[in-house]
């Protein structure tokens, strides 16, 4: 994968997809985009050489909107990054604990902070993304609403923390893909890769249990398998899945060829080296 000249991400500057474009690729000019659509189509247009997009996070799970964009994007994954996430309450010069009621952050950010907002019993209020909520809390200038956001936000917008890293879990931490108008599949037989596709499985009695048999049989590590409805239809089913290994690896070439068999539709949407991060957790590290 090249370095990139632009990075689209969704969000305001100071959100937790800036800090991730930041971490790796610190030299590249970012493109904050104020919806996931706009920095698709960032990333389409060729205005942005890749997109920096959270798919998942530890505690508050999958973001939706990416499993329905992305099949039908023309974009591919080139590669993936993992943000361990430390969230700070946040308001205008002056407010403290005391003269907080309500709390505004991105709807991800508020599942992961409900300790802290229980606690003190704040009203939440759902945003657009953290750094728009902690730009809205300083233009407001009202010391009775606070935001919870990353702490390059509060640098950027001039806030107070007044309360640090308030996340429920240790270990939060959001799984970032990388996207690409251009396919770059990682090579073959060059250290851990992950291989993610989609595919719709055909009408016949224990199709998907037959689809997936071939993953087992073979010895591929599955990773992530979510399913979804397509175009608002309840019986119009799409899964979502990432696995390790190439497919040019002669278990998964296997395991792929029979999940094509029982499937109606089975297409690649990227082939990526696993990220550092990803290893160092299946080490035990």
């Amino acid at each position: 994968m090249k370095t990139p000249r632009t990075v689209a991400f969704q969000g305001e500057p100071g959100a937790n997809s800036h800090n991730a474009s930041r971490e790796r690729f610190p030299e590249a000019v970012v493109l904050p985009c104020p919806t996931f659509e706009d920095a698709f189509a960032a990333i389409q247009s060729g205005e942005a050489d890749l997109g920096m997009i959270p798919i998942e996070n530890s505690v508050a799970g999958r973001v939706a909107d990416i499993h329905h964009l992305m099949p039908t994007s023309g974009l591919n994954i080139v590669g993936e990054h993992f943000l361990p996430l430390s969230h700070q309450l946040m308001a205008v010069k002056g407010a403290t604990l005391g003269t907080v009621k309500t709390v505004t952050s991105h709807v991800m950010a508020l599942g992961q902070c409900r300790n802290i907002i229980r606690k003190l019993g704040l009203k939440a209020v759902v945003g657009s993304d953290t750094a728009g909520a902690a730009r809205l809390v300083a233009e407001a200038g009202d010391p009775t609403v606070a935001a919870i956001a990353p702490r390059l936000a509060a640098e950027i917008y001039g806030l107070d923390i007044i309360a640090e890293n308030i996340e429920d879990e240790a270990h939060n931490t959001t799984r970032f893909i990388l996207l690409s108008r251009d396919a770059d599949w990682a090579p073959a037989h060059n250290g851990p890769t992950v291989t993610t596709f989609v595919f719709r499985v055909r009408n016949v009695p224990a199709a998907l249990y037959k689809a997936l048999g071939g993953f087992a049989t073979n010895g591929v590590n599955m990773t992530k398998l979510e399913s979804y409805q397509l175009d608002g239809e309840f019986f119009a089913t799409q899964f979502y899945a990432d696995v390790i290994g190439h497919p040019d690896d002669v278990p998964l070439k296997n395991a792929l060829e029979e999940l094509a068999f029982f499937s109606k539709e089975l297409r690649i949407l990227g082939v990526y080296p696993a990220d550092a991060y990803r290893i160092a957790l299946s080490a035990g590290e």
